[in-house]
This record gives structure tokens, C-alpha cells and sequence, in this order.
């Protein structure tokens, strides 16, 4: 290994010497001479304002150098053939420049093609970032930095970053400190590596729970996601680093939950998008002020979010007050034409999406692709000068304010084998693992095991001691994982007997068609099963660990049905049927249609997607070590015919059938969710008491204060997930039937009584009359207090007045 790396090292070293240019230094005490004309000119001077800068910069840049920095270069094997600058890069389009060079040298776990000596040690990965840089610095004309990008939603996309389990796992966490300690984590390990934008959080709202990508939003609620994303947010650029939110907007309902080739159609009314899924991004844009946004590659009503100058423009700038730069999620340039078929060709789909306002075309392509195009749209005088320079302007800003042009290298990269991935985030990555585990079901307190009593315990099902679930293709690749079976068989050491079995694979050969049409078990299938019963009989406990992997959820992945797929329910009641308790662990990355499991299996622990400390964490819940707290932030519906069915809906949207008068004849649908919103449960109790709301009658613009108890009654420690609902009586236009206002986790020792405080803001209270206004109508409100969306411990009412009572 030691030899491995000193050949890395001197390799660069060589390649850092290839690249004196015996001319003088470029490179003085307090600035860099950029353009290398000896001068300091006013976007080289780090004391003059950014928008002079900004300005200055334009000003000497010529057409082929403003055209660059609206494209993005997609690092190395993807569409950069060199993981260093070559003699070729002086005849390719960069020669002038880049806005952007993304995921390179990060190394992605499922793709080979990526993978890289330069990617770890960390010091050697920031060295090597360090020196594609200094190519641009010193080999372009200008010397304009470039802003290297890279995923971070399941923790910095890089090959031994932290990581972190999927953001549907982060969200049922419900805890803010934890993400915004999260976000400072990521936004510190990529500082260190020399990446500077990172692509999170995703602020999409997931209301079809058949939709593939639900594994990767923070919930289905505006309100919790919204909290999440803000911390994220403010996380990741305390730490210098861009945060870039994703995907904006409308994105995550595709029709029917169909995703790859048709994820173009969400049926959405106009108040439903600005009070669900433009909320969350209108308050992260207000309250973080994140330097990036992702545009999405669906249309709405007709028209493509990516050339949609109202979305892009009116919206996200000039209402939402966005100052940082815009990049196209891939293809949603080329879909304009190719899809959408709303421009005649991919020509006039690159002069719509910029006379729309995107700033950086970002796509698996040749960034020659979009610029060439775009240079000749220029000349042929089909995009202004004028436009080129208000959207280069806005991407120059951005690496202004990083810092770019002032210290455009990572100054030590010795010291990011010292800042990445250290014992203390490890320690805060199995901490996000363990709450984001929510407790479903646990009969007659079945749980925590008692390691000292159950001698022999059986772990089986096909995910049991597997662990490709807790990599990602946008987050770490070759961190060490602990499978269930293997942090259960740790955990035991020889006070148990551990055994394992697989019982079936995680779909059938006919899989997805045998969700509509089932097949036979084959006699392999039923043989594989029976093995596994037979070990379940001489078990003192069954711990099946079911559910989905990263082929069966996921971007492009929406599913037809919501059940364990393949044989696994077949398998699960097998195992019911020997008598044995049966603990069902969920490994999945969205909700599942378990009701007969529900019905009859004591136990049932949602680990959704965890990351690599799965066993350990999973493990340390199941024998009493964690007290699990997390609560969900989708609902669980019976069936795939009750979607939509979600948290918020209208009132009555998800009631019954009338089972009297005229109409009232009999029931035909299967009601209610199987788990609602916020729901979890812990290994101790909680009481709620005392609820006071002040002031009672108010004027619209003042806020109410909420503040009541919350006690532990049990007798272990545990974290109480407190909510507060609020309920709009009477309004101008129908509304939700109630609304997600405030959240916290609160730990709480036996015994132990808090006091939680709560502030309604007027925001809090608005909605989207009958002119499509934001307003605070008269009339009376409702506060809920529990633990659930449907677990309501407490209620108060207060009253907004008009002005002159």
C-alpha cells in the first residue's frame, strides 16, 4: 500500500512540474494575476466589491469565453477522457474556460468506469483537483477558476467520504440539529477535497409512494421538508462550500408514478404546486440563500420547467429572490426537442432554456454540444449579448463569493486526510442510522430482545446478509459495511447461537410481470423456502430482513405494486406458519403495502435504505442498546389503489363511503392508511399535558406563542418526536385539513418532564385565496399537539381579528 501511494505522489508531482511555463509567477502575495498581464486588474483585487468584479470580469471576456462558463464538463470517464490535463485540452472547447467540472475523480461504487487512484487518499484527491485547476488558472486566457461540483445526498459522492443512509431515512429522523450537523459534514469533507458545489439537498415532495425516487426525498410533508432541507442547506455553505437544491420544480409526481422515459407529466393544480411542492424551495431560497439550483426536466402544464422563463426567471429570482446559478438536470435541454417536442429542433431548445434563464447546461454530453450551438445562435442574433451577459454574470458571482478568485486551491491538502471521514462523523453517521429507524409494530413488547434468552436465533431473507443497499450511486463507494446478519451475529458473540439462511432471492425470474400475473413457486423456489423453515423450527427467534434493493428503487425505478416483491411474502408466511416470533426488518425505499404482515407478525422495524453501519445500528435496536425514535414522513397506504393518499389532504379527500341514506350502500373500497404521517413507535411511553396558547385573540401579522409538556413514562430513555398541526376552520377557499407547523425530537430520560415551545408565524397561518394571493384570513384556527398526524394528545383554539377590533 505504502508503494501504491508514493507512485501516486509521484505522479502528480510530475505532473504539477509538466506544467511550468518558465514565465513569471502569475502568482503574488495578496492576488493572482489571472489574465497575466502584470496589472491588477479590478476582478483580481479580493477588496473591491463583487460586483465589480463581476463587471470587470465581463468586460474582457470575449464570446467563446462567455459561452463556457455556461456549460459543464462531466469529470473523468464520464465525459472527460483524462483524469489530468493533456496537450489535448488546448484544442478542445475548454481551452477557454468551464463553469463547471462535475463528479470528477469521485469514484462511483456501480460504475467502474470511474474509479481511480486519484480518488483516496484524500490528500491525493485534493492534489489532483488542485492541479485541473491550476490548468485552467494558468493555461487559459483569463485564468477564470472552475467550480467543481459533485453529489451529496447520501453523503459526499466520493469513494471513502462519510456516508449517510437515504434522505427518506434522514427525514424520519425529524432531527434538524442532526442534519444541519450532517450538512457541515459534507460541506466540510468537500471543501477539503476540493469540491466546492454540492448537489443537495433534494427539496422534492414524494406523493406517489410507487415513485421510484422517494428513497431520495426527506418526505411527502412541505413543512417537515422544508426544515430539513433548510438545515442541509446552511450545513453545507457554513462551510464555504455551494449548496445547489434539486429539482426544481413539480418534479417528483410524475403521472401514475411512471418515471424513466416518461417523466414528463405532473398533473398538479396551480395552488397545490405553490402550497406542496414550491414550498419547500421558496423557503430554503428565503431562509438559507443556497448558490444553486437544479432545474427539473418535466414540463408543467405544457411547458418545460427548463425554458420555462416564468419558472426559471419570474419565480425563482425575482419572487424568490435567488442570486446564485442555475444548472439543468441531464437532458433537460435536450428534451425540449426530443421530448417535449416544443421546439422544432435541439437549436432552438438551447436559445429557449437560455432565453428562459438557465444558466449551465449540465448533461452526460461534450460540453462542445451546447456551446457550439449556442455560439452560433449568438451570431445569427437569436440571443442578445445582453442575455449572455446577465447569465455568465450570475455564475461569475457565484465563484466570487466562493472564494475562487482569492484562494482558488485547497490550500493544505495534507490536512483532508485529517478532515474527512474522521472517527467523529463516523460516530454522527451511525447516530443519523439509528434515528432514522421507526418502530411500525412491536405486539406485546416483544421487543427488545434479551441477548441472554434467545439462544438460537435465525436471520434469513435475501437481504438479511446482503449490503449493496447501503451504497449509492450519489453517495460513498467503498466504505466497509456490516450486513444484518452480521452485525446480529457480532452483537450475539457467543451468547447466541446466530444462523442464517437466505430462504429466496429478492425477486422471482418473472419479477415485475408476476406482480400482475402471479406464477408458481418452482420446486427450487419452494425448496429454498422449506430449508429456511426448517431452520426457523429449531430457532428461538426469526429475524427476517425483507424488502427492496438498489435494482428495485430508485431514479427510473417506479414500481407497479407496493408488496414485497418476488417470493418474500411467500416466504415471510412460511415462516409464521412454524409458530416461531417472526421480527420483520424492512430494508426499502418506500413505503410497502404490508398488511398482512401488519395483521399477524408481532414486530415490524422501517430501516428504509441505512448506510454502512446497518447491522451494527440495527442490531443495537433490536436487543434494547437503541431505543428507537424516528417517525415517518410518508404514509403507508393498504394498497396502490388508494393513491393518491398522502399527508396533507383536503378535508374528507380520504374519508369513507356513506353507509346511510340515499346513497349508503355497503363498502367497496378499502379505507384508511396502513400508517399514517409522523407515526413510530419507542420502547417507552409518553404523556402530554398543559397546553398553552398565547396570545388567543390576535391581528394577522402576530405571532402565537405554543408551549406544553411532554413527559417520559416509561422506564427507559427514548426521544419523543413532539408535532404541532394546525387547523384552519372556516376559509375562503378550500384548504388542507390540517397542516404540519412545527416539530421536534426530544429526548427524554425515565421520568423525565420538558417544556416545549412552539412560535406560529403569520406565514404559518397563510393561504392562497380566491386571487391566488398569500393572505392571513379572519376566523378561528385549531392547535394539535401529539405524535402523530392522527395521534392528537392536545387541542387549543385561537382567533385572528380584523385590524380595527
Amino acid at each position: 500500500m505504502k508503494s501504491y501511494k508514493i507512485v501516486v505522489v509521484l505522479a502528480i508531482s510530475f505532473l504539477f512540474i509538466g506544467m511550468k511555463t518558465g514565465k513569471k509567477s502569475i502568482y503574488h502575495k495578496d492576488w493572482i494575476d489571472f489574465n497575466k498581464n502584470g496589472v491588477k486588474d479590478v476582478y483580481e483585487d479580493s477588496k473591491a466589491h463583487i460586483d465589480d468584479r463581476v463587471s470587470n470580469l465581463i468586460s474582457l471576456m470575449n464570446v467563446n469565453e462567455k459561452t463556457c462558463q455556461m456549460a459543464t464538463l462531466y469529470g473523468f470517464s464520464r465525459v472527460l477522457e483524462d483524469e489530468f490535463p493533456t496537450p489535448n485540452w488546448k484544442n478542445r472547447v475548454w481551452k477557454d474556460g468551464i463553469a463547471n467540472i462535475d463528479e470528477h475523480l469521485n469514484t462511483i461504487w456501480n460504475q467502474e468506469k470511474t474509479h481511480t487512484p486519484y480518488a483516496y487518499p484524500y490528500s491525493i484527491h485534493a492534489e489532483s483537483i488542485n492541479k485541473v485547476q491550476k490548468w485552467f488558472i494558468e493555461e487559459t486566457r483569463l485564468g477564470i477558476p472552475v467550480d467543481f461540483t459533485n453529489e451529496g445526498v447520501h453523503g459526499l459522492c466520493h469513494e471513502k467520504a462519510t456516508p449517510l443512509p437515504a434522505p427518506i431515512g434522514i427525514g424520519s429522523t425529524w432531527n434538524k440539529n442532526l442534519v444541519r450537523k450532517a450538512g457541515e459534514m459534507v460541506g466540510r469533507e468537500a471543501k477539503a477535497l476540493g469540491y466546492t458545489n454540492v448537489y443537495a439537498p433534494i427539496l422534492d415532495v414524494a406523493r406517489d409512494q410507487r415513485w421510484g425516487r422517494v428513497l431520495e426525498c426527506y418526505g411527502e410533508e412541505p413543512f417537515h421538508i422544508a426544515e430539513m432541507g433548510k438545515q442541509m442547506t446552511l450545513g453545507i455553505q457554513s462551510q464555504g462550500v455551494a449548496s445547489t437544491l434539486k429539482h426544481f420544480a413539480v418534479y417528483s409526481i410524475p403521472k401514475g408514478a411512471r418515471d424513466g422515459d416518461a417523466r414528463t407529466d405532473p398533473h398538479v393544480a396551480p395552488r397545490e404546486m405553490f402550497q406542496l411542492h414550491l414550498y419547500p424551495f421558496k423557503r430554503v431560497l428565503e431562509e438559507a440563500k443556497p448558490m444553486g439550483v437544479m432545474s427539473s426536466y418535466n414540463d408543467y402544464d405544457g411547458v418545460p420547467v427548463s425554458a420555462s422563463y416564468y419558472f426559471l426567471t419570474e419565480l425563482l429570482r425575482e419572487k424568490y429572490g435567488f442570486d446564485g446559478y442555475v444548472v439543468s438536470d441531464s437532458e433537460a435541454v435536450e428534451y425540449v426537442s426530443d421530448k417535449h417536442r416544443v421546439a422544432k429542433d435541439y437549436k432552438e431548445a438551447v436559445r429557449q432554456v437560455v432565453e428562459a434563464g438557465l444558466n449551465v447546461r449540465t448533461t452526460f454530453r461534450t460540453p462542445e454540444s451546447f456551446i457550439e450551438p449556442l455560439r452560433e445562435l449568438i451570431k445569427e442574433g437569436k440571443i442578445s449579448m445582453k442575455t449572455i451577459d446577465g447569465l455568465v454574470s450570475e455564475v461569475l458571482k457565484v465563484k466570487f463569493r466562493l472564494g475562487l478568485f482569492d484562494k482558488p486551491y485547497v490550500e493544505n491538502p495534507k490536512e483532508a486526510d485529517k478532515l474527512v471521514h474522521t472517527e467523529a462523523d463516523e460516530v454522527l453517521s451511525k447516530q443519523i442510522n439509528r434515528e432514522s429507524l421507526v418502530l411500525l409494530k412491536n405486539e406485546n413488547n416483544l421487543l427488545p430482545l434479551d441477548v441472554n434468552k434467545v439462544k438460537n436465533i435465525l436471520v434469513t431473507g435475501p437481504l438479511a446478509d446482503e449490503v449493496s443497499f447501503t451504497y449509492s450511486r450519489y453517495g460513498p463507494a467503498f466504505n466497509p459495511s456490516v450486513s444484518v446478519y452480521q452485525g446480529i451475529k457480532n452483537y450475539a458473540g457467543n451468547n447466541a447461537n446466530v444462523s442464517h439462511d437466505k430462504g429466496c432471492d429478492i425477486v422471482d425470474e418473472n419479477w415485475p410481470g408476476s406482480e400482475i400475473i402471479p406464477v408458481p413457486l418452482s420446486s427450487k423456489e419452494q425448496s429454498d423456502i422449506d430449508a429456511a423453515v426448517e431452520k426457523a423450527k429449531q430457532s428461538d427467534i426469526v429475524i427476517a430482513v425483507v424488502g427492496e434493493d438498489e435494482k428495485r428503487v430508485g431514479e427510473t425505478k417506479s414500481r407497479t405494486s407496493l408488496g414485497l416483491p418476488g417470493r418474500q411474502f411467500q416466504l415471510v408466511q412460511a415462516l409464521y406458519a412454524t409458530g416461531k416470533p417472526v421480527v420483520l426488518v424492512l430494508i426499502n425505499g418506500q413505503p410497502l403495502t404490508i398488511n398482512w404482515e401488519n395483521k399477524f407478525l408481532p414486530v415490524i422495524l422501517e430501516a428504509w435504505f441505512p448506510s454502512t453501519a446497518a447491522g451494527d445500528v440495527i442490531a443495537e435496536t433490536l436487543f434494547g442498546d437503541y431505543n428507537p425514535g424516528g417517525k415517518l414522513s410518508v404514509t403507508f397506504p393498504k394498497t396502490v389503489g388508494q393513491i393518491p393518499f398522502n399527508f396533507p389532504f383536503k378535508p374528507g379527500s380520504q374519508a369513507g363511503q356513506p353507509g346511510a341514506g340515499p346513497n349508503g350502500y355497503g363498502n367497496t373500497r378499502v379505507l384508511g392508511p396502513l400508517y399514517p404521517f409522523g407515526y413510530g413507535l419507542s420502547y417507552t411511553t409518553f404523556e402530554y399535558s398543559d397546553l398553552v396558547v398565547t396570545p388567543t385573540k390576535l391581528k394577522a401579522q402576530a405571532n402565537v406563542e405554543v408551549s406544553f409538556k411532554v413527559k417520559n413514562t416509561g422506564d427507559r430513555a427514548g426521544d419523543e418526536i413532539v408535532q404541532l398541526y394546525i387547523k384552519d376552520k372556516v376559509s375562503s377557499v378550500t384548504t388542507y385539513d390540517s397542516q404540519l407547523r412545527g416539530f421536534e425530537r426530544v429526548p427524554l430520560k425515565p421520568g423525565e418532564t420538558k417544556i416545549i415551545n412552539f412560535t406560529i408565524h403569520p406565514d404559518d397561518l397563510a393561504i392562497l385565496d380566491k386571487e391566488m394571493n398569500w393572505t392571513v384570513e379572519e376566523g378561528t384556527f385549531e392547535v394539535l399537539i401529539g405524535g402523530s398526524s392522527v395521534d392528537i394528545k392536545l387541542r387549543e383554539q385561537f382567533e385572528v381579528v380584523a385590524v380595527n377590533e
